[in-house]
């Protein structure tokens, strides 16, 4: 009987605790899409500021210097590791490591078999050299004012395509088309 008590004792306690993981898990997830909401709003109206000032080919700075910078600021104010990836990148530092490459491989599945990419989505714990993180990432899907300097040749915008290739010799980054997931925004958080 005291035995059989144990058990259920045990098992009881077990099922608090993944109860209680599961809980924290959703909390980071909560707090995970939370990120992506700070910062692309934010960096589309910066864009579209300057692209006002300076045209299209003037704006690629933002995404160079300032996009980094807005994730830089992000990442210390919210205790995240932030930055954009990409399967075609543009920027050499926007190469996805090797979580965030099956992440974007299996967005692009999600894709294909009818997910709308806006609500494409991931997050989970992952143990990475013996220290636990949440990952999280959510697909950044082209937009029509993203096929300015993301889209084929004959919808770049003028003077795009030479500012590219001053800037971004081995550029990846063009081709798209609307709706097409682009790359993602990507945050790691240690646990």
């Amino acid at each position: 009987m005291k035995q059989k008590r144990m058990i259920l004792m045990l098992l009881a306690a077990g099922l608090a605790i993944a109860g209680g993981v599961r809980a924290d898990e959703a909390q980071l997830l909560q707090e995970a899409r939370g990120i992506p909401a700070k910062m692309v709003p934010k960096l589309l109206e910066v864009l579209q500021d300057e692209i006002d000032k300076s045209g299209h080919a003037g704006a690629i700075s933002v995404c160079r210097e300032k996009a980094p910078e807005m994730a830089k600021n992000l990442s210390a104010q919210l205790g995240w590791q932030i930055r954009r990836v990409s399967l075609k990148n543009r920027n050499p530092k926007a190469v996805p490591d090797a979580w965030e490459r099956a992440t974007l491989e299996d967005f692009e599945r999600r894709l294909a078999a009818g997910e709308k990419p806006t609500g494409i989505d991931k997050g989970e714990i992952v143990e990475e050299n013996g220290q636990k993180f949440y990952r999280y990432m959510k697909a950044l899907p082209t937009q029509d004012l993203c096929l300015n300097c993301h889209g084929t040749p004959e919808r770049l915008a003028p003077g795009v395509a030479e500012k590219l290739k001053e800037l971004y010799p081995d550029d990846k980054a063009v081709g798209y088309s609307s709706a097409q997931i682009r790359g993602a925004i990507t945050a790691k958080k240690p646990l």
